[in-house]
């Protein structure tokens, strides 16, 4: 099982590594639908959890490319 994780793992921080800008990009136009269907009710915590998405990508990149 634990080798199961660990390639689980290694797979989000290479499509990080490789991808983090599209990635990006794809969090913040799901961002962007989901406030547009809720009429804005929930932009600040949309806008949030897009911000805190978009950083774990970079970190996970980050961390690949220091290996």
């Amino acid at each position: 099982m634990f080798d199961s994780l660990k390639n689980l793992k290694d797979k989000a921080e290479d499509l990080a590594a490789n991808h983090g800008e599209t990635i990006a990009q794809g969090l913040e136009k799901a961002g962007d639908l989901i406030d547009e269907k809720t009429d804005g009710k929930y932009s600040e915590r949309i806008g949030s959890g897009v911000d805190k998405a978009q950083e774990l990508v970079e970190r996970l990149g980050e961390k690949k490319s220091a290996d």
